[in-house]
C-alpha cells in the first residue's frame, strides 16, 4: 500500500478532499474491472459447462444407437439406418470435447481429456523420419555447445492420395549377326482389356473401390482427374464388364462349392435395374446364399455367393439351389417353400429366422402400452440365452443343451401363444403378430435336432449390408449385363472379407493369372479365396 500513497501529503483541506475524491474513484474502478473480471470467468465456465454437456448429450446419443443396433433383448435394426447419423455424431463428439479443452484453458482449469482409442499404427506400415532442432545450438544460459542427452519420439499417421504410375513395357527386337534369319522379339503380356491401357492392378483397384468400397465409377473417374488422368466413366464401366467376363469361372466354381455345403442361408434383396431404351427402373433381385460354419467351429471357410435375377418367383432360387441338398436356413418367404415342396424325399429341410419372426412383435412392443408383445420378446430373449452359452460348441453339444434346455423352453411358449391367441381377436394386430410363429412352428424348431442350424439368418443378413449401401450410391444397375457383373465381383468381394484376404490384391492376381493363361480350369479351386496365395511372377501386374 505504500506504493500506492503520493509522493507528497495534501497541504490543505481542499488537497485532502481533492486527494479522497480520487482514491475513491480508484476504488469504484477497481470494483468495477472486478466486477467484470468475475463476469467473464463465469461467462467461459458456462461455455465449458454448455461444451461438456453438449458431449454428453452426443456420447448418450451415440449410445442410444448402439444400443438399438446390438441390443440383444431388442430387434435389432438395420446399421444402414444409423451409420451416416453415427459418423455425425462422432465428428460433433470431436467438435465438442475440442471446444471443451479450449474453455477449460481460458479458465485456466486443467480437468484430463477424456481417454479415446485413437488407434493403432501397424509395426510394419513404412515409416518415415522428421527431425526437428533446436532454433539455437548453443546454451541460452551460458552459451555453451549443447550435445544431445535425450530425444522424445512421437509417431502420427500420415496419408497422400493414392499413386498412379505408367508401366512402360520394352520388347528389344533383336537380329542375328551370323544370318538373316527373322528378328526375334518376346511376345506381348496379356492385357485384361483390349488396347492395353489399364493393369490388371488398375482394374481391380476399380472393382474393389466399387463393389467393396462402394464407390460409383464416376466419382472414381473424379479422383483419377485430380492427378491429371482423365477417363470417362464409360471407360471404367468397360474395364469392369471386361473384368467381370474373366471372372465368371472363377465365380462359377465358388458358387459350386457353395452349393456341395449341406447347410446354407438364403436370402434376396432388390436389384434395381435400368429398363432397355426407358428411363425408368424395374425390379430384379440379388440372391444370396452363404456359409457361415464359424458358430460350431465348422471346418468349412465361410464364403458367400450372389446371384443376379430379374424376379423374385420361386423358379430363381430353385434353378440356383438344383444341386444342393440339406438344410436351407431362410426368413420365411414363400418361394423357398416351393422349392423345397418340389424337391422329393425331403432333400431341402427349411429352418426358419427367428429374428424375422419377432420384428412384427418388436414394433408393437416398441409403440408401448404391449405387455403382450414384451412378454413374447422375453420369452424369445430366452432362447438367444441359451444360445450365448453353446456359442461355439461342437454340434453334439448345442444339439444336447438344445433338447435339454430350448426344447422346454419352447412347448411352454407354444402353450403360451395358443393360450393368448384365444384370448386375441383374429383382426388385431397382436394376434396378427403372435399368429406366423405358430404357422412356421416346424422350420422354426428344426434347430432344435440339428445343432449346426443357427437360431437366425443374422449371419447372412450381414452379407446383405454392401449390396443395400451400393444400391444407395449407385442406384441402380445399368442393364442386365450390370445386374451379373454386381453378382460375380460382390461373390467374390465378400468372400475374401469373410477370409481376412484384401480383396484388391486378390482380384489383381487372379485376373492376372487368368488373362495370362496360367490358370487353368483345373486351378479353379485353388483360385477360392480361402486357398489363394499370391503367384509369384516377373512383370505381374
Amino acid at each position: 500500500m505504500a506504493d500506492d500513497l503520493p509522493e507528497t501529503l495534501p497541504q490543505s483541506l481542499s488537497e485532502s478532499h481533492a486527494l479522497l475524491r480520487q482514491l475513491a474513484q480508484e476504488k469504484a474502478d477497481f470494483a468495477r474491472r472486478q466486477r467484470e473480471a468475475e463476469q467473464a470467468a463465469a461467462h467461459e465456465r458456462a461455455r465449458a459447462q454448455h461444451a461438456e454437456d453438449e458431449v454428453e448429450r452426443l456420447k448418450k446419443a451415440l449410445k442410444d444407437f448402439v444400443r438399438r443396433q446390438q441390443g440383444r433383448k431388442s430387434e435389432q435394426l438395420d446399421p444402414d439406418q444409423y451409420a451416416l447419423g453415427i459418423d455425425d455424431i462422432e465428428e460433433n463428439i470431436a467438435r465438442a470435447e475440442e471446444a471443451a479443452r479450449n474453455a477449460k484453458a481460458g479458465t485456466g482449469s486443467a480437468r484430463r481429456a477424456p481417454r479415446r482409442n485413437q488407434g493403432a499404427l501397424p509395426k510394419d506400415l513404412p515409416r518415415y523420419e522428421v527431425v526437428i532442432e533446436p532454433e539455437h545450438d548453443s546454451c541460452p544460459c551460458c552459451g555453451g555447445e549443447l550435445h544431445v542427452i535425450d530425444e522424445t519420439k512421437t509417431e502420427q499417421l500420415d496419408a497422400e492420395p493414392a499413386k498412379v504410375y505408367v508401366k512402360v513395357i520394352r520388347r528389344p527386337t533383336y537380329g542375328c549377326r551370323s544370318c538373316e534369319g527373322a528378328p526375334v522379339q518376346a511376345e506381348a503380356p496379356a492385357s485384361p482389356v483390349d488396347g492395353g491401357l489399364p493393369t490388371c492392378g488398375t482394374v481391380a483397384q476399380v472393382l474393389t473401390a466399387k463393389y467393396a468400397d462402394a464407390l460409383p465409377l464416376y466419382r472414381q473417374a473424379e479422383m483419377l482427374a485430380r492427378q491429371g488422368i482423365d477417363l470417362d466413366r464409360s471407360t471404367l464401366a468397360r474395364w469392369v464388364g471386361v473384368a467381370a467376363h474373366h471372372l465368371r469361372p472363377v465365380h462359377a466354381e465358388l458358387m459350386r462349392q457353395v452349393m456341395a455345403s449341406t447347410k446354407l442361408f438364403a436370402d434376396e434383396t432388390p436389384a434395381p435395374t435400368l429398363e432397355k431404351g426407358k428411363p425408368t427402373t424395374r425390379q430384379a433381385y440379388l440372391w444370396a446364399y452363404g456359409r457361415d460354419d464359424t458358430p460350431w467351429n465348422g471346418l468349412d471357410p465361410p464364403a458367400v455367393v450372389y446371384r443376379y435375377a430379374t424376379g423374385r418367383g420361386q423358379d430363381h432360387p430353385a434353378k440356383h439351389l438344383k444341386d444342393f441338398t440339406g438344410t436351407l436356413q431362410v426368413d420365411g418367404y414363400r418361394a423357398y417353400n416351393a422349392v423345397a415342396a418340389r424337391r422329393a424325399n425331403g432333400e431341402i429341410v427349411l429352418a426358419h429366422c427367428w429374428a424375422h419372426i419377432r420384428r412384427p412383435i418388436y414394433k408393437l412392443h416398441a409403440n408401448g402400452n404391449a405387455p403382450t408383445a414384451t412378454e413374447a420378446l422375453q420369452w424369445i430373449a430366452r432362447l438367444y440365452a441359451i444360445e450365448a452359452e453353446i456359442r461355439r460348441c461342437d454340434p453334439e453339444t448345442r444339439r444336447r443343451v438344445r433338447q435339454q434346455k430350448s426344447k422346454p423352453l419352447l412347448d411352454d411358449f407354444h402353450a403360451w401363444l395358443e393360450a393368448r391367441l384365444r384370448e386375441l381377436s383374429p383382426k388385431s394386430d397382436m394376434a396378427k403378430a403372435l399368429k406366423p410363429i405358430l404357422t412356421h412352428w416346424q422350420a422354426l424348431r428344426v434347430f432344435l435336432d440339428d445343432g449346426r442350424v443357427e437360431l437366425d439368418t443374422n449371419s447372412l443378413e450381414r452379407q446383405m449390408k454392401p449390396a443395400a449401401v451400393q444400391k444407395k450410391n449407385f442406384l441402380f444397375a445399368g442393364n442386365t449385363g450390370g445386374g451379373h457383373t454386381w453378382a460375380i465381383v460382390l461373390s467374390l468381394t465378400q468372400t475374401c472379407k469373410l477370409n481376412g484376404v484384401d480383396p484388391q490384391a486378390y482380384l489383381a492376381d487372379v485376373l492376372e493369372q487368368i488373362v495370362s493363361g496360367r490358370a487353368k480350369t483345373s486351378d479353379l479351386p485353388d483360385l477360392m479365396p480361402w486357398n489363394w496365395a499370391p503367384a509369384k511372377a516377373d512383370g505381374q501386374g
